[in-house]
């Protein structure tokens, strides 16, 4: 389910530049919003940050909080639209296998940004008040009645509650991003690398399809 949440300005004006300068403030906002909060960032810090004057950031957005809300929608937009994606005549093998995927694959492309958001749910998440209550409970249980078809059609053991195996897939997948330096550490190393996240993506995968009562294809 995506932020809907307009926090640009105005009508957007197509071009090159504008994009590569939106990326670019994107970017630099989510190094800041990451290190200081979302009270402790700086517009000014931002702007220096992407090298850009501090006037463009306030030209493409708003303000602050439409900055933040533009990067916690980047995130959310990826995470929500891949598990939207899944419907009830999908296979529950295939549909697992690549939501896992993608999931890791996230945390390891936009860590940042899945750090930012869990940061604004553990601080009560009032910048998310919106987004929690435009139809969000609605979209979850359309999301959980996919896999209660899976169960009626044999697909999941119907001793799994659909709403608490999505959680695990939420926190299991994002803990490569939240926890990372807990990760490396234990692993003895500065960062994960792709044998990493690859080894992580096929233990998942094995461990939560076997507890689903479904075994992938050899």
């Amino acid at each position: 389910m995506p932020l809907d949440i307009n926090s640009h300005t105005g009508e957007k004006p197509a071009g090159r530049i504008r994009q590569q300068n939106e990326q670019r403030i994107l970017a630099a906002a989510e190094h800041e919003f990451a290190a200081c909060g979302y009270k402790g960032a700086s517009i000014r810090e931002i702007a220096v940050r992407a090298n850009l004057p501090k006037a463009n950031i306030h030209y493409y957005f708003k303000n602050k909080l439409g900055l933040y809300f533009a990067v916690l929608s980047d995130i959310i937009d990826l995470w929500d639209g891949t598990l939207s994606h899944l419907k009830p005549e999908d296979d529950a093998i295939e549909s697992l296998t690549y939501y896992l995927r993608k999931k890791i694959e996230f945390s390891r492309d936009h860590p940042l940004a899945s750090r930012i958001f869990a940061s604004e749910i553990i601080s009560g998440g009032a910048n998310l008040n919106d987004y929690f209550s435009e139809g969000y409970e609605a979209w979850f249980r359309s999301r959980t009645a996919v896999f209660e078809q899976w169960q009626q059609q044999g697909k999941l053991d119907k001793e799994i509650a659909p709403s608490h195996l999505i959680f695990l897939l939420w926190s299991s997948t994002q803990h490569y991003a939240d926890f990372a330096l807990q990760v490396s550490s234990a692993l003895g190393k500065q960062q994960l690398d792709n044998r990493d996240y690859e080894q992580a993506i096929s233990t998942l995968t094995h461990i939560i399809l076997k507890g689903c009562g479904i075994t992938a294809a050899n």
